[in-house]
């Protein structure tokens, strides 16, 4: 009896040291996201920042839409790399090394997925809240038409 005795105090240990390894890699992965949560929220800038720099020459603005709906409308001056095609035209970036880059789209959702990327390839990139729907909605100026 004293051998059974034994095996299951062993077993009660080795699930013990299961179970705080479980805790600290969940502890672990939960600090982990929360970390690129805060990096991911503090990588973001205001329509009203964003039209406030605009005239800052170390600031650029990114449009990653599809050329649709840069033709239609577009913040003036903002070169276009759909984000579908961003990862394959980053060389196109590469001018904009030293630069703030603000990135938007139509809402922000393909915005912030650009903006994660250009940030883990080194470039100061910054996700712009609400997109040109919201630029519109503080009826800030927009172009449209062909892109020359």
């Amino acid at each position: 009896m004293p051998d059974r005795a034994a095996a299951d105090h062993a077993e009660s240990i080795d699930m013990n040291k299961k179970l705080k390894s479980t805790i600290i890699a969940a502890v672990v992965v939960a600090a982990a996201g929360y970390m690129i949560a805060q990096q991911m929220q503090s990588a973001t800038i205001t329509v009203q920042e964003t039209r406030n720099a605009l005239n800052d020459s170390s600031i650029v603005l990114l449009d990653v839409r599809t050329m649709p709906e840069h033709i239609n409308e577009r913040i003036k001056e903002t070169p276009l790399i759909p984000v579908q095609e961003l990862e394959q035209r980053l060389h196109e970036l590469d001018q904009y090394k030293e630069k703030k880059i603000v990135v938007y789209c139509r809402t922000d959702n393909r915005s912030g997925y650009a903006t994660s990327l250009l940030r883990k390839r080194g470039f100061d990139a910054y996700n712009m809240t609400g997109g040109i729907v919201r630029w519109r909605a503080e009826k800030l100026p927009t172009v449209s038409g062909a892109v020359k």
